[in-house]
C-alpha cells in the first residue's frame, strides 16, 4: 500500500448539476463551495473526484479524462446504469451525459458526466492503455478473415475509444465486400452491427440487418450461440423506450 493519494480535479460548468449527477451514481458530496470561487468534491468508496468551476466550458468540447482502476466492472456498470435509467427515464448511451455499453467479459466502460468529463472504469489487472493505437492493437492475424478482423477492430473502437460511428463504418466496409466463408462469421458481424445501429438510433438499419441475419443458413446451435448477443441489442432498445 502506497501512502500517496492522487485526486483528479475536473471542470464543472454548473456545480449544482455536477454534484446532482454524481449523487445519482451513489457518490457522497464531501464539499461544496460557490464563493469566492466554485469548488466541490464527491466520494464513493475509494473513488474521489474534485471539481472546479469553468463557466465558459462547452461540455461537447470537453476532453478531461480520469482512469479509475476498480476490482470489478460488470456489477459497477449495472449499478450505474440502473441509477441513470431511474434518474433520466431511460439509459443515456448517447450525448451528454452518457454511459457506454457493457458486454460479458468486457474490462472497461466509460461514464461521461454533465460537464463532458470522461471517467473510464477499468478492471484491475486488465492491461491495455487508453492511448494505445487501435490499429496497432488489432492488426489482422495471418489466419483471420476480413469479417473476423472487422468484428475485433470494431469492438476495440467501441469499447476502448467510445467511437460507435467508426466501429459501424469498419463493419459496414467488411460486410459490403463479398467473402466466401463460414456464415457464422458473417452472422457475428451482423449481430455486432445490429447493436451499433440501435446505439446510433437507426432502427431501420437494425431491422434490415436482422432480416439479412435471419436469412443466413445457420444451424439451430449456431443461432442459439448468437441469441445472447442479439438479446443485448433488444435490451438496449427496451432501455431507450
Amino acid at each position: 500500500m502506497h501512502p500517496e493519494t492522487m485526486i483528479p480535479v475536473l471542470p464543472s460548468v454548473s456545480l449544482a448539476d455536477t454534484l446532482a449527477f454524481y449523487r445519482l451514481l451513489g457518490f457522497e458530496v464531501t464539499y461544496e463551495q460557490t464563493r469566492p470561487y466554485v469548488y466541490g468534491s464527491v466520494r464513493r468508496g475509494g473513488m474521489e473526484v474534485h471539481f472546479m468551476g469553468i463557466k465558459e466550458l462547452d461540455p461537447k468540447d470537453a476532453y478531461s479524462t480520469c482512469l479509475v482502476m476498480v476490482p470489478e466492472v460488470e456489477q459497477l456498470h449495472a449499478t450505474f446504469a440502473g441509477a441513470l435509467r431511474s434518474g433520466y427515464g431511460k439509459l443515456p448511451i448517447a450525448g451528454i451525459p452518457r454511459i457506454t455499453r457493457m458486454k460479458p467479459g468486457q474490462t472497461r466502460f466509460t461514464v461521461v458526466d454533465v460537464a463532458g468529463n470522461s471517467l473510464v472504469f477499468i478492471k484491475q489487472g486488465a492491461g491495455g492503455g487508453e492511448d494505445e493505437d487501435p490499429l496497432e492493437a488489432v492488426k489482422r492475424r495471418p489466419d483471420e478473415s476480413r469479417l473476423a478482423h472487422a468484428v475485433r477492430f470494431a469492438a476495440r473502437l467501441r469499447d476502448f475509444k467510445n467511437d460507435d460511428p467508426a466501429a459501424a463504418r469498419v463493419l459496414d466496409l467488411a460486410l459490403a465486400r463479398p467473402e466466401p466463408g463460414d456464415p457464422l462469421e458473417r452472422a457475428r458481424a451482423l449481430s455486432a452491427r445490429i447493436e451499433l445501429a440501435v446505439a446510433l438510433s437507426d432502427p431501420a438499419r437494425a431491422e434490415t440487418l436482422r432480416a439479412e441475419l435471419a436469412a443466413l443458413p445457420l444451424s439451430a446451435d449456431q443461432r442459439a450461440e448468437l441469441a445472447a448477443e442479439l438479446e443485448r441489442a433488444r435490451e438496449l432498445e427496451r432501455s431507450q423506450e
